[in-house]
């Protein structure tokens, strides 16, 4: 008895690609940063886990720069805003928020990185920036101080995840080379040409990650309270646009 060889099917008799959404690519990046890691998440390798064509992928995001920005929101909705609407002192919660937004970038140390760069304007973002506002607020800092410092710490938390996201148990040995490399200049610099090096020794790299992230915020909250705005400032590049 002869096999008949399977008829091909129709298109039609397929079943349909969900529709693409620019919701649907965010939630499949992340899917695969979270599986594979940032580096490995190009337009072509998300086209072809979307089973479609890169140029599709470019009607809902400009460039992997916009993609990484539109990630970098969505994960900020793992940001714990509570201590806004908390009791106790405003400063502690303040840095509260703060500690929670650089350890959800520890997790991801290559979205750290590119968060130095991204620039975020989702909903995500804006309910971070008005939790921070309103602690400020609550703190009795100027208006205009308060907006320009939570640029400044925003950065900070980002640079710091960025560059401490791998010394974390974990480490890879590169990584902990690096830093045992770093230690031991340090350990043993020169008196002679090098006398403040030399006589900081080892406190120059002493402290724990969380320690110099809170004092880091500390330190900048207390310089805005005392560091003069200009007396003219200069328009926004938003408002030259206009």
């Amino acid at each position: 008895m002869t096999a008949h060889p399977t008829a091909p099917r129709s298109r039609r008799e397929r079943p349909a690609k969900p529709a693409l959404t620019r919701e649907g690519i965010i939630a499949t990046t992340v899917g695969l940063m979270r599986a594979e890691g940032l580096e490995r998440v190009t337009m072509r390798r998300l086209a072809k886990e979307l089973d479609t064509g890169p140029a599709s992928l470019y009607v809902y995001v400009r460039n992997i720069a916009e993609l990484h920005a539109a990630v970098l929101d969505e994960l900020l909705g793992e940001v714990d805003l509570s201590p806004a609407g908390a009791g106790g002192d405003w400063h502690d919660r303040l840095v509260r928020i703060l500690t929670s937004y650089t350890s959800v970038l520890f997790e991801y140390p290559g979205l750290a990185q590119s968060a130095l760069v991204a620039r975020p304007f989702g909903k995500h973002y804006l309910r971070l920036v008005e939790a921070l506002l309103t602690l400020l607020d609550e703190g009795g800092l100027e208006p205009d101080r308060a907006a320009w410092l939570i640029d400044l710490l925003l950065q900070y938390g980002t640079a710091t995840a960025a560059e401490h996201a791998h010394r974390v148990p974990g480490d890879t040995p590169q990584d902990q080379a690096d830093w045992q490399a770093l230690a031991a200049v340090v350990r043993d610099v020169s008196p002679r040409t090098h006398p403040h090096i030399a006589a900081l020794g080892p406190r120059l790299l002493s402290g724990s990650p969380q320690d110099r992230l809170a004092w880091g915020f500390d330190v900048l909250i207390a310089g805005a309270r005392h560091t003069p705005l200009p007396e003219v400032l200069s328009p926004s590049p938003a408002d030259i646009g206009d």
